[in-house]
């Protein structure tokens, strides 16, 4: 199963455990249960400090436990954790085997706190991208406290248990049997839920933040590239985020980053993260900004207000608040999110195997799901609602070359239908004929675009018709001082690399601006 090259790189990590460990395997005869039995067997004879077991009696099979011999420390995989998976594997490994973690120390010490016993059970799929963060997040709290107890489980292979319990959107977390979290999630925001104190002793801290002299709103590659450009001029720079990454955590492949051929979107944000980090910038998660009050003066402290109540103070701004999703904004949309109305065909689209789908949007990214989705369920049915798809040429051609692909373009759709629990249609008008259709289907994949996070900034600063924040060329606004960068701005083309060169160029406006202050100007602040 693992070839000689991974085993390599194995042995070296392997190393680096400290404490023995044993792997439990629960098998069947199912054909997963032969290659589970394999890689649990190739791991365990890559070093001396694993053994392995092959009686488990775990109810789910096959699946096997990591246990730290002696303790009641341990984790579970229920199903074959490769594909992205296979990091949150090696790092298992090591986490149970005693193998200290990368996290700051304070975070370490809050998991290891925690009072009460935690079962949790995440389902994942191998195709989604979000879901290593969650599994990764809940192992590592496993591995520190004993009275937290982690399994994770693939949905395309558990598909009794998806379909009992209803789920229609990974990663789904449930807590002592009951629903916790879905979608993406990091370790910080996971304890937040837990420790419902901790929100609460952020914002006093950060009460508590000196004046930056560069503040910067929004974690994604614009921000990123503005906080390592800012930082490298030595002037105090600080990042305020919902989290790490913006929306590249939510993109499978990435193939035209140049000089990088192949990438994956957490992939790339993790290494953002690690490039800002080595610098002194001081980076504040889980904050969302919700009012912007601009300095009384040229050369003053604008400040941003945070839903936490807490507030940051600077004397200049990067504005790279990104973008989000577009809705639909009809009827039923709301109501059966992540009960059929998905966002991520990559991440989502294993739990409707052999099902009908629907995909609303023919540019590049509907027809791309469109074909992707193709090879999984029993058939895809795409609304456009131009007259004609928007895709690049070649991918329309490769969707028309699908039998199980039906197309509708002069199409609106006007409501998403349901049994209250989850989809089981969907309405459209042709917008031709007038004509109302509904057709039955158990998905609905909505890839219409992206819409700015600039709501907060709305009679504050110039915003575009489509909300986008107006700069010019050097990225400033309509603020003496406020700069913007990414996708949150009227800057055409809304591209990763784009949107790093256009953060990097804030920073810098930023610099500018500030060496340009008069002194006394500078003193006051």
């Amino acid at each position: 199963m693992l070839d000689a090259n991974i085993k390599s790189q194995l042995q070296a990590y392997f190393e680096r455990i400290l404490m023995p460990i044993e792997l439990v395997a629960s098998l069947d005869d199912s054909a997963k249960a032969v290659e589970m039995r394999e890689l649990v067997e190739e791991v365990a004879a890559l070093s001396d400090m694993i053994s392995v077991r092959l009686d488990g009696d775990d109810v789910r099979k096959p699946s096997f436990a990591i246990n730290r011999l002696g303790t009641d420390i341990g984790v579970v995989f229920a199903g074959l954790p490769m594909g992205h998976e296979f990091n949150s594997l090696i790092l298992a490994l090591l986490q149970v085997g005693g193998h200290p973690p990368k996290e700051d120390a304070a975070v370490l010490e809050q998991i290891r706190a925690l009072e009460g016993d935690f079962v949790f059970e995440t389902y994942f799929s191998l195709s989604c991208q979000n879901c290593p963060d969650v599994v990764q997040a809940l192992n590592l709290m496993g591995a520190l406290n004993p009275r937290i107890k982690h399994v994770a489980i693939d949905g395309g292979l558990f598909q009794k248990e998806v379909e009992d319990r209803q789920i229609m959107a990974v990663p789904a977390v449930f807590l002592n049997g009951e629903p916790f979290a879905q979608g993406r999630m990091n370790l910080e925001q996971i304890l937040a839920k837990l420790d419902t104190g901790a929100a609460s002793r952020a914002a006093e801290s950060l009460k508590t933040k000196q004046a930056f002299d560069v503040l910067i709103v929004g974690g994604g590659p614009a921000g990123a590239a503005a906080a390592v450009y800012a930082a490298r001029k030595g002037i105090r720079t600080g990042v305020v985020a919902e989290r790490f990454g913006g929306q590249v955590l939510d993109t499978m492949a990435i193939e035209n980053f140049i000089s990088v051929q192949h990438t994956e979107g957490p992939k790339l944000a993790s290494a953002l993260e690690q490039h800002v980090r080595a610098y002194d910038v001081d980076i504040m998660g889980l904050q969302t900004a919700v009012e912007l009050v601009p300095a009384a003066e040229v050369g003053g402290l604008h400040e941003i207000k945070l839903a936490s109540g807490a507030s940051l103070k600077s004397r200049t701004l990067v504005l790279s608040t990104g973008a989000r999703w577009r809705q639909m904004n009809v009827p039923g949309e709301e109501q059966y999110r992540n009960k059929g109305v998905a966002y991520c065909p990559h991440c989502d689209g294993p739990l409707f195997k052999g099902k009908r789908v629907a995909v609303i949007g023919g540019g590049n990214s509907g027809v791309e799901a469109a074909i992707d989705l193709a090879g999984l369920v029993s058939h895809v049915t795409l609304f456009e609602f131009d007259t004609k798809l928007r895709a690049d040429a070649v991918l329309q051609n490769k969707l028309r070359s699908l039998k199980n692909v039906t197309v509708h373009t002069n199409a609106q759709t006007t409501e998403v239908t349901g049994d209250g629990a989850k989809v089981n249609g969907l309405v459209y008008k042709d917008r031709k004929s007038g004509e109302t259709h509904r057709i039955e289907l158990e998905g609905i994949f909505v890839q219409i675009g992206l819409v700015p996070n600039t709501e907060w900034l709305k009679g504050v600063i110039a915003l575009s018709p489509r909300g986008e924040i107006e700069v010019d060329a050097h990225g400033a606004t309509s603020l003496h001082g406020v700069f913007a960068a990414g996708d949150a701005t009227t800057t055409p083309y809304k591209q990763i690399i784009i949107a790093l060169g256009e953060g990097a160029k804030a920073a810098l406006s930023s610099f500018d601006h500030l060496i340009r202050l008069p002194a006394e100007m500078e003193e006051a602040a």
